[in-house]
């Protein structure tokens, strides 16, 4: 079974990921593994953009996210199960890769928009790139689902 699973957790939607965590939590429940919580907050490090930011807003933004994200934990993982949290910066889809493979885990726990009529058949962004680009196995998981 897995002993590391990566979820990647989108703060600005609420309820977007925690069926995803859920689903973490009982994997680790049934098999004493450990969760990292991930979140990605937009790239700056391109010169261009990080001009328009004071030069502690980019620091002040991850501390921020890194308080929101541990008080996610916090109220989404109960006593007992490991865990985690990171905040990386960059493309989403890239840095979730690039943390599943610093980390070794051996499973992805995706969250996935609901899909609309139009787009049933497509899999939001993120969660195609990772799942088309990742050496490891990935769930994919609604949150109505």
């Amino acid at each position: 079974m897995y002993k590391k699973i990566l979820v990647p957790v989108d703060l600005n939607e609420k309820g977007f990921s925690d069926k995803a965590v859920q689903n973490a939590v009982w994997h680790a429940q049934n098999t004493d593994a450990q969760i990292y919580l991930l979140n990605v907050v937009p790239g700056t490090q391109m010169t261009m953009v990080a001009s328009y930011f004071p030069k502690n807003a980019i620091n002040q933004m991850k501390t921020d996210v890194e308080q929101q994200l541990n008080q996610f934990a916090e109220l989404h993982i109960p006593d007992g199960v490991k865990y985690k949290t990171y905040v990386a910066e960059g493309k989403p889809y890239k840095a979730i890769l690039k943390y599943a493979a610093k980390l070794g885990v051996g499973l992805i726990i995706m969250p996935s928009h609901k899909q609309s009529k139009v787009d049933k058949v497509i899999l939001g962004s993120v969660a195609s790139k990772v799942v088309e680009n990742s050496p490891v196995n990935v769930m994919v998981v609604k949150p109505n689902g």
